[in-house]
């Protein structure tokens, strides 16, 4: 769950300024647009393997639901 967070926020806009855990809830994040939207598809289909879509991404509220999620999937 570190890593994925660590990765997570690395295709944020400026991911030394943000503080997340596996608590955070995504849509709550500022610096979330559709640009982080398919940066976080590609390192997911990259790092894990699995294919996401806009409605899984949407569907998990918090990190560790996505992470969860895509954990489910591989």
């Amino acid at each position: 769950m570190n890593d994925f967070i660590e990765n997570f926020k690395e295709i944020l806009d400026e991911p030394e300024a943000i503080s997340l855990s596996s608590k955070t809830i995504i849509k709550d994040i500022d610096e979330w647009d559709s640009l982080s939207n398919l940066s976080l598809m590609a390192m997911v289909d990259s790092d894990y393997n699995v294919k996401l879509n806009a409605d899984d991404i949407k569907n998990s509220h918090t990190l560790l639901d996505l992470f969860n999620f895509i954990k489910s999937k591989q």
